[in-house]
């Protein structure tokens, strides 16, 4: 299969780690994967093209406006591969009615200046394939495709049970886990269930360890927010300094599951729109290749079907603190399900299923238009 990805790659945001496995792990399988557009200096190991001959399917994978190509990039596009070989992966929710959760939209009209409407219509202009993150999509005529998966390759460090794992993750020196918490993701969406988690934390931080936020705009609320007066961009420095949180900007997607395996624990938050809808992200799964105990800060329901069941492990009942606590105490126990998760994760969630659920798609396409 000859793939084609659509999409704006930048080193620290979105999805341009899942961009850098499709096309990894499509050469592995024999595919030819490229992004279309030319070369960016800052992604060598992405291929970039904007030959159009050949191309088996188009992946238009969007988030944010400047993922389609400007013109006339856009319209040869349109113009060089058949209509029912292009396929749009709607990552944020857009090809929905507008849904809002607390301050959290899936048409951010004040900030990409587009409506609901005029999302619905380009995607509809682009295909009849519309694909989203999630088990549950909301419209009959959405499909769900999960696009982030699991690299078992990419896991820091591979233990053969729990007790090995237990014994290291125990063993690890302040050098080598200079952090007890660390959280890597940009600040949209999150403060309140970081702010939340914080505060819980907060009891058990003297035997945990300090707390890290890297990603934009954690140190304080961004200019651009309160000039637009965008809500969901904020943050507290006032907070963060009582609890000595360390602030630090974004990190290079290829740095993430290192600088996560300097903490003991790395939690997973997901935004008040994703988890309405069901929504995965690439640090959904990302997560469980770095050498720390997840804490899935997800409804169980979700992370029971997304996860599997021996992950209900790793999501806290009522308090955080004792919940790092107590995996202080055995963390035999939550190593093995971390293990147990992974396994289920490189069976369920891989690389190498996602680029067969494509190629399901794009064959019922092909019956479809014969």
């Amino acid at each position: 299969m000859k793939l084609l990805l659509v999409s704006q790659a930048i080193s620290t945001v979105r999805s341009v780690a899942a961009i850098h496995k499709y096309v990894a792990v499509g050469r592995a399988l024999g595919h030819e994967v490229a992004v279309f557009g030319e070369a960016n200096a800052d992604l060598p190991a992405l291929p970039f093209t904007t030959d159009l001959s050949g191309v088996d399917l188009a992946l238009f994978i969007i988030q944010v406006p400047s993922d389609f190509p400007d013109m006339p990039l856009l319209a040869r596009l349109l113009d060089g591969v058949p209509r029912e070989r292009r396929i749009v992966v709607d990552l944020w929710g857009r090809f929905n009615e507008t849904i809002r959760v607390d301050h959290d939209f899936n048409h951010l009209e004040k900030l990409d200046g587009h409506l609901g409407w005029e999302w619905v219509e380009a995607f509809q202009a682009v295909t009849d394939t519309v694909l989203q993150p999630t088990l549950a999509p909301l419209r009959a005529d959405v499909k769900s495709f999960l696009f982030h998966g699991f690299d078992p390759n990419a896991v820091a460090r591979k233990f053969e049970n729990a007790q090995e794992a237990a014994n290291a993750w125990r063993a690890a020196s302040p050098t080598e886990k200079p952090y007890g918490v660390m959280y890597i993701g940009n600040n949209w969406q999150r403060w309140e269930q970081i702010r939340q988690f914080l505060e819980q934390y907060a009891s058990v931080r003297g035997e945990v360890g300090r707390a890290a936020l890297f990603g934009w705009d954690w140190d304080q609320r961004p200019e651009w927010a309160v000039q637009q007066g965008i809500a969901g961009v904020d943050t507290d420095p006032a907070f963060l300094a009582q609890f000595e949180v360390e602030t630090q900007k974004a990190v290079r997607f290829d740095k993430v599951i290192g600088l996560l395996g300097k903490a003991r624990f790395a939690p997973v938050f997901h935004r008040p729109l994703f988890r309405q809808l069901g929504f995965v992200t690439n640090r959904t799964f990302e997560t469980f290749c770095a050498d720390s105990l997840p804490v899935l800060l997800l409804p169980r329901d979700f992370v029971k079907a997304v996860y599997g069941s021996a992950a209900l492990t790793l999501v806290p009942r009522d308090d955080v603190g004792a919940h790092m606590k107590d995996a202080l105490n055995q963390p035999e126990k939550y190593w093995d399900a971390v293990l147990q998760t992974r396994a289920y994760l490189a069976q369920q969630h891989s690389f190498e299923r996602r680029f067969q659920e494509l190629e399901t798609v794009g064959e019922v396409n092909a019956r479809a238009r014969s």
